[in-house]
């Protein structure tokens, strides 16, 4: 018998996951869930995600960095190009994929266009995810379960573990990290312990405010909503235990007659926007803030390279 060593044992691994799946397969809600905290924006709209957001969750024999990708999608637009182009770049970099797919819809085009473009990776572990178990009963999980496996064998690809998970109940999401951490490299801590994310406060906060403004505006406009933080300053003159932070911001629309829609009557939906948003600032930055927004059009953003550029893409 050969005498185990304790220290080759307990080798601490560190590396990079990404989560994949097409637009709206809950790939932000599952790295919010593992993280503990808000560090990717969540919509019931598809395609919300705009950055690479790296949520990281730190254990005591290894640290896993997730890194959420906008769902890869048939692009109609400069900044759906640009998107996809991100998500293949993520995918070559990484050390395991996990594939998201939601357990209440029935694996379509969609579903079958990104496998096959996993399948061509050959080197990179793989492993499928079905989101959103609490919306079904187990008869249509097991299917939905048969079918992701035998996508898999299709496609000679093989899926390293197939988990069902649901984010919102709670269910399965630490078993996630466990299955995915055997497959990242031995390697010390890539971040400091307490760190949550690498995002720039300015984005985290931009994409709050951008969060809150999807929320219940026409099903045309999600994608021509921007948000530039313009400054994040300390107010002035303010007594040690009673700071506060003034941030500016501006709401970007593609169309004149969107701004209606962002404002809302006599500009009752923009305070929404931003009562709501600050809770959530404020409980991110630990501080209390005052938000000051305002409207902007930037005239067809999305297609215009300028613009793109301007806004940060």
């Amino acid at each position: 018998m050969s005498a185990r060593n304790p220290e080759t044992e307990a080798a601490h691994r560190a590396g990079f996951a990404c989560f994949v799946g097409r637009p709206n397969a809950g790939k932000s809600t599952l790295t919010n869930a593992l993280v503990g905290q808000k560090v990717a924006i969540t919509s019931n709209r598809p395609q919300t995600t705009r950055h690479t957001v790296r949520g990281i969750v730190h254990r005591p024999e290894a640290q896993l960095i997730l890194v959420d990708t906008p769902g890869l999608h048939k692009p109609r637009t400069l900044l759906g190009e640009r998107l996809n182009d991100v998500v293949r770049t993520t995918w070559a970099e990484v050390d395991v994929i996990g594939f998201c797919l939601p357990a209440d819809e029935k694996l379509g085009p969609g579903d079958r266009f990104i496998a096959k473009e996993l399948a061509e990776i050959k080197k990179t572990p793989k492993v499928a995810i079905v989101t959103k178990t609490d919306l079904v009963d187990s008869k249509t999980l097991a299917e939905q379960l048969i079918a992701i496996d035998q996508l898999g064998r299709e496609l000679g690809m093989e899926w390293q573990e197939i988990i069902p998970v649901s984010a919102v109940g709670d269910k399965q999401v630490q078993l996630v990290a466990d299955l995915l951490i055997p497959l990242l490299p031995e390697s010390p801590p890539l971040y400091p312990e307490g760190d949550l994310t690498d995002e720039p406060e300015q984005v985290m906060v931009a994409e709050l405010i951008r969060e809150a403004a999807l929320e219940g505006v026409r099903d045309e406009l999600p994608h021509s909503i921007a948000v530039v933080v313009e400054e994040m300053i300390p107010r002035e003159n303010r007594p040690a235990d009673k700071p506060l932070l003034d941030i500016h911001a501006n709401v970007y629309i593609e169309r004149p007659s969107q701004k209606g829609i962002i404002i809302g009557p006599k500009g009752q939906r923009l305070k929404e926007v931003g009562t709501k948003s600050r809770k959530h600032i404020e409980a991110l930055l630990g501080t209390p803030v005052f938000l000051d927004l305002h409207v902007k059009v930037a005239k067809d953003w999305q297609r215009d390279p300028k613009q793109l550029r301007k806004l940060g893409f």
